[in-house]
């Protein structure tokens, strides 16, 4: 194979996003280099400094990686959107940079990223589970991600993963600019068709002081899962009205068959009605929804591809 076109296929580009990380950038962009250097991957390093106050870009800089700057601290999710714009190379990977992902485990995404859309570190160990309470909030979002999705999630928001830079930017649109970066990106590859591996990965202690504010992310968490049903899937929004208020028709019929009470018995015929008219609502939703996200997606991909001098996908 010409040794060229080996290159454009293998060549990565490797996105840090850092706020304020001048105690752990450069340790983080040290191991990537040796990793990928040593596993013969050519690559570039994007360090996006989110409008840190500290020495991280400095760090980063004098470490040898490529830096964005925003002036304002804007987030997650934004980060890693200028970054993959800035990005060189089609195959894209992002990790963190506080290092709590293994970076040696990053030659094993690119290579389950060769057969697949994307591959993600499926986070293990006792540190990514944390306390009971954020053990709960994580099971309560995976299974609400499941039911939209239809199919096994095993970490829904993990920040390592690879993927293609030509396939995710027209997502952008509908792809959270916060911490939900990874949630609804992982949402839009599978409710559109897109394959996912997931790899075991584990979680170690990060570096300085978290960012993430638990409650606020998790109700933003949830607002974009329920907005990525609404949008991709809205007939499961609907399931999910529809059927509390048929399992309490059914209750209340056999209530009042049971006592011969005709309060339980117009009750149980008003939830039914209830249930029918949401479900009916959903049918209409999914009626219209398909052809509307087809045609925006399709012309906003027309749109991006017009502008691309990608190269073609890995």
């Amino acid at each position: 194979m010409d040794e060229k076109v080996t290159k454009e296929r293998t060549a990565l580009s490797l996105i840090i996003p850092a706020f304020n990380e001048q105690g752990s950038i450069g340790k983080v962009i040290a191991d990537a280099r040796e990793v990928l250097s040593r596993h013969g991957y050519p690559h570039e390093i994007i360090v996006v400094v989110d409008g840190a106050t500290d020495d991280t870009a400095d760090i980063a800089a004098a470490a040898g990686a490529k830096i964005v700057r925003h002036s304002l601290n804007f987030g997650y999710g934004r980060s890693l959107k200028s970054g993959i714009l800035a990005a060189d190379n089609n195959l894209v990977a992002i990790s963190d940079a506080d290092s709590t992902y293994p970076i040696e485990r990053l030659p094993d995404l690119i290579e389950a990223a060769s057969s697949v859309d994307m591959a993600i570190g499926a986070r293990t160990g006792v540190l990514y589970h944390g306390s009971i309470w954020k053990r709960a909030g994580r099971i309560v979002f995976r299974l609400l991600s499941e039911f939209t999705a239809g199919q096994r999630i095993p970490d829904i928001n993990s920040g390592m993963r690879v993927f293609r830079r030509n396939q995710i930017i027209p997502f952008f649109p509908i792809i959270s600019a916060g911490f939900s970066f990874t949630t609804t990106s992982t949402l839009a590859y599978l409710l559109n068709d897109l394959s996912i591996k997931y790899i075991p990965i584990a979680y170690n202690a990060r570096t300085g002081r978290s960012k993430v504010r638990h409650f606020r992310d998790s109700l933003r968490a949830l607002q974009i899962i329920l907005e990525a049903i609404l949008r991709c899937n809205p007939i499961k929004a609907f399931i999910l009205l529809a059927a509390p208020l048929g399992f309490l028709s059914i209750l209340l019929l056999l209530v009042a068959l049971l006592s011969w009470s005709w309060v339980c018995l117009i009750l149980s015929g008003l939830f039914m009605c209830s249930s029918v008219l949401t479900m009916a609502l959903g049918f209409l939703a999914v009626a219209i929804s398909p052809f509307r996200r087809s045609v925006e997606t399709n012309s906003f991909a027309i749109t991006v591809q017009a502008a691309s001098t990608d190269h073609p996908p890995a």
